[in-house]
């Protein structure tokens, strides 16, 4: 089987390494940066250096592959359009011309359902983006789910807040203990590990699914909550939250994961591991 995976970054590798594993994969890694290209080979037969709107290359790269995932970052919040949408836009054109690719699996986040003052949100709920690059995230969504037929399955999984090994929540957090932080600390933390990712990306490759998935764990914390914890962990000095300033996140809604628990994923850590 041959496998294609745009945007070999922190969750692309992790899943690499896994696909590696299995004799019969054939494994193509892309990447924008080509100092990353002899860490790449260590999880990928063929490791190409291009942008995700190059369409030769990446009709180049497409050839002959049964599946795809897309997992790619952008490296500044002024590049979401570049890295995101127009990546979306290059390879559904370059998909109408590769039949022999039959499913699409793309890591998006959950941050597309916007402000909903931390009600719960499942599948069904109407995205919402209030800011930019959530648009252009939801953007890049419905350019992907246009591909999908009855020969492509097309597969989003919107994940939380990413963490793992190298990203461990304390590395993440490293500059707040001891802060102030405006808002009250009541909005919705939603929180996905690596494991889970990898696991999960492998759950609907084999099960075929289609359509939107979220993907978060089953944790159910505030913000507050989670930083409490967090410092009380690692005896660190506790954030405080001031009141009077209005939290500048734009997205806030308590993320349902029971869709793709029902299709039949168990999560590896259900709860945060601090």
């Amino acid at each position: 089987m041959n496998i294609a995976i745009i945007g070999c970054g922190y969750v692309g590798y992790a899943v690499a390494q896994l696909w590696q594993q299995k004799m019969t994969f054939m494994v193509t890694a892309t990447t924008t940066t080509p100092e990353r290209v002899s860490t790449l080979q260590r999880v990928a037969q063929k490791v190409v250096v291009t942008q995700g709107n190059d369409r030769e290359q990446l009709k180049s790269v497409l050839k002959n592959q049964d599946i795809v995932l897309l997992s790619i970052g952008a490296k500044g919040a002024n590049l979401y359009e570049h890295t995101y949408l127009n990546t979306a836009k290059t390879l559904v054109e370059v998909l109408q011309d590769t039949p022999s690719v039959k499913q699409l699996i793309y890591t998006g986040s959950y941050s597309v359902y916007g402000d909903h003052n931390g009600a719960g949100v499942d599948e069904e709920t109407l995205a919402q983006p209030i800011h930019d690059n959530g648009k252009i995230l939801k953007a890049t969504e419905d350019v992907l789910l246009g591909a999908s037929s009855e020969k492509l399955h097309v597969c989003i999984l919107r994940l939380g807040g990413i963490y793992g090994p190298n990203r461990e929540l304390i590395k993440i957090f490293s500059r707040v203990p001891g802060t102030t932080r405006p808002g009250n600390g009541e909005d919705a933390a939603n929180w996905i590990h690596l494991d889970d990712i990898v696991g999960a990306i492998e759950f609907v490759r084999l099960n075929h699914l289609q359509g939107i998935y979220n993907l978060v764990d089953d944790a159910d914390l505030t913000s507050r909550e989670l930083l409490d914890s967090l410092m009380e962990k690692h005896n660190l000095t506790k954030v405080e939250w001031d009141n009077s300033s209005k939290t500048n996140r734009p997205y806030n809604a308590k993320v349902s994961n029971q869709k793709i628990k029902a299709a039949g994923y168990k999560l590896i850590h259900p709860y945060i591991i601090f």
